[in-house]
């Protein structure tokens, strides 16, 4: 199967604990067809798993109920279009954080907890946006893998 028949698929999953590794596990294979190269998966899934914790961390954390997450996929020859979409809570001030890679010249100790998983997304993806639509999160963004 050539890169470019790939058909467009959807993933759905309900947050929880093992939410993230369902999903990345059922989009992988969907993928399976495209052939990638080991660099190419890798990268899919460290951004989808860092997208896909924080939904599962902080959309919808452990205190509150859970909830959908879906991932829409298609197949360009710029690579693969995401739309991941949830019910969760909104990300604070209604922005996505702006992924910048604090100092990392501190002891261990005093490192700041997260972060590192936004600038990893910004700088993995491409064309990253956010938006809140009524209860819905939506996260879109360009994943230059698979290319033509």
């Amino acid at each position: 199967m050539e890169a470019e028949q790939l058909r467009p698929f959807r993933v759905c999953v309900e947050s929880g604990q093992y939410a993230a590794r369902e999903a990345l596990s059922q989009f992988l294979d969907a993928l399976r067809p495209l052939e990638l190269d080991v660099e190419e998966s890798g990268t899919i899934e460290l951004v989808l798993a860092e997208v896909l914790n924080n939904i599962v961390e902080h959309a919808y954390p452990p205190s509150q109920p859970s909830g959908p997450i879906a991932i829409e996929c298609a197949h360009r020859k710029d690579g693969l279009i995401l739309k991941i979409k949830d019910k969760g809570y909104a990300m604070p001030d209604g922005k996505m954080p702006l992924g910048e890679l604090g100092t990392l010249d501190l002891e261990l100790e005093d490192m700041p907890e997260g972060g590192f998983g936004w600038f990893l997304i910004t700088h993995l993806a491409k064309d990253v946006r956010y938006e809140r639509v009524g209860s819905e999160n939506h996260l879109d963004m360009r994943l230059a893998v698979g290319t033509a």
